[in-house]
Parts: structure tokens; sequence; C-alpha cells
């Protein structure tokens, strides 16, 4: 117990080290990220225009950061092309959907809908300001939403479902978020795909009894039902 306070301390004086660091011009100029996507789409999807207070609870659970375009795609294709595999009887589920960027990829595709869910407001905001002024003759499915709530608690569709993540929480939110799939699973048993992008707590996914690994690289891992 007499670490705990201590332990607080370090965390919270590193955090703000690294919030002074991010705020410095050169800083800014790197999170605009891919920019051309929202030029493109005159959508706002980078992270550079976040106020203070959001980038700075980002460095408490998870800094918001737009998925790559291209790699997007990469990791659609690696579980469409797996046999039986029918984007109409699936539900895309964002859990950690920030400003709604992938929602808006995943459009691309006939989903059965698509929904995101964001813990801030002003991100879950903005998400629905893109998805209300977002045109694309790529475009198929148009049955989007943004919710915001905490993604940790969400309950997830019974229908078969593509799980995207982008590293959105904490080991002990992920940790909530998989026994919420376990549990899931073993009430309604149903196909349902996971999409682990930047796998850095991959071993979180990997101890789990009702998901198991069919692919993996440096950037991504992917997960089906058992």
């Amino acid at each position: 117990m007499r670490h705990g306070p201590l332990a607080a301390t370090r965390q919270l004086a590193t955090a703000l080290v690294e919030f002074v660091r991010d705020s410095t011009p050169e800083r800014r100029r790197q999170r605009y990220g891919d920019s051309e996507y929202d030029w493109q789409y005159r959508v706002n999807t980078t992270s550079a225009a976040l106020g203070w207070r959001d980038r700075l609870l980002g460095l408490f659970h998870s800094p918001y950061q737009p998925t790559e375009t291209a790699l997007f795609h990469e990791m659609i294709a690696a579980f469409s092309a797996r046999s039986g595999f029918d984007f109409r009887d699936f539900t895309f589920l964002d859990l950690g959907s920030g400003k709604g960027r992938t929602l808006l990829m995943a459009s691309d595709y006939p989903f059965r809908r698509i929904m995101g869910v964001e813990l801030l407001a002003s991100l879950n905001q903005a998400a629905q300001n893109n998805l209300s002024k977002y045109q694309s003759e790529s475009q198929k499915c148009f049955v989007i939403e943004s919710i915001c709530s905490d993604a940790t608690q969400f309950p997830l569709p019974n229908e078969p479902t593509v799980l995207f993540l982008f590293n959105p929480f904490p080991e002990s939110g992920l940790r909530r978020v998989i026994g919420n799939l376990e549990r899931s699973l073993r009430e309604h048993p149903r196909k349902l795909y996971v999409l682990y992008h930047n796998p850095i707590l991959d071993h979180v996914l990997s101890e789990s009894a009702v998901i198991e690994k069919v692919e993996s690289t440096h950037q991504y891992a992917m997960y089906v039902a058992r």
C-alpha cells in the first residue's frame, strides 16, 4: 500500500511530461497523420485538432489516432477472403471509435450495419458530424451510428460481428472487454471476428478460450470465435 500513492504520482508526472512534449509544434504537425483522407472527403478525423483536455485524457487511457486507410483495407481483406464470409451477415463494431474514420472506411463494404462506441463526448460528436457530411461513390453501407458510451461495458450485438480494436484500452479495460466477449459468445454462439490493430496487449486475447488467433503481423492480429 505504501507504494500505491508513489506509483500514481510517478504515473501522473510521466503523463504530464508527455503532454507537454505533445504540445510542441513538431508533435502537432505529426498528429495530422493521414490528412489526405480528410481533404478528399471533407471530414475531420485526424488527431491534430484535439483539445488539450482530450489529449490529456488520452494519455491515461489510449491516445486518439486514426487508422491508416491502406492498412484498414488490408485488414478487411484478410478476413473477408475466408471461406463462407458474407459482409451482409455481419455487423461491424469499433470499440473506441474516436472521430469515426474507421466507421467511414467500413462503409465501403456491404456490412449489415456499422457501429462505433466512443467514451469521450467531443470525439463522438466529431464522429457524428463526419457521418452526417460523408459522401463517397464507393459507399455500400448506410446504416451507421456512433454511440457515446463506455466501450468496456457496452453490450455486444448478438448477431455475427466483426469487432475492431485499435488498442483502445489499457490492459484492465481490455480484459473487461474480453470478459464481455466471452460471456456474449457463451450465451449467443455465433460467427465473430476480432481485428486487433497495434496488438501490444495481444497476450490478453491469446489467453481467451473462446477465440483463436488465425493471422498475425506486427501491425495487427486476427481472431475468430471457436
